[in-house]
């Protein structure tokens, strides 16, 4: 199990920085989150979970509380980019309250969402469910 950086570190090296706060960026991408829950609802019900979609589903809950994270970010006048902006992300759960296990899980579903996208790595409707699981409880947490 990786260990993730503290989110001062990030700050350090200059993946993350202080900002003005932006109220409004933040709620722009709370909305967007908002916006992809409910197209990730609709697919559920009409479509459900399967091996064929599971990396659809990986990726979407992985892109709603990458939204709610930003957004809570921009609140508190952060931003973070380049290279390690997602692990900076990550580490920011921390100042959300976020459990251990709960970052080290969003960890994991950081690295395997890249693996999806530069690797063509495949999961399944297991990983998938679980995903979509832990996605809604974070969800109901941070909003």
């Amino acid at each position: 199990m990786r260990t993730i950086k503290p989110f001062e570190e990030f700050i350090k090296e200059g993946t993350a920085r202080k900002i003005p706060i932006n109220k409004e960026r933040a709620k722009s991408l709370l909305s967007e989150s908002e916006r992809k829950l409910n197209s990730l609802n609709k697919n559920l019900e009409k479509v459900g979970i399967d091996d064929e979609n599971a990396n659809d589903y990986v990726e979407y809950c992985y892109d709603i509380l990458l939204f709610i994270i930003r957004a809570r970010m921009y609140e508190q006048g952060y931003t973070s980019s380049g290279k390690g902006a997602h692990e900076a992300e990550v580490s920011f759960t921390r100042k959300m309250d976020c459990t251990e296990k709960d970052i080290q899980f969003l960890d994991e579903l950081r690295y395997f969402r890249n693996g999806i996208l530069y690797y063509g790595k495949r999961f399944d409707e297991e990983y998938a469910r679980k995903v979509v699981k832990f996605m809604k409880r974070l969800n109901h947490a941070w909003t």
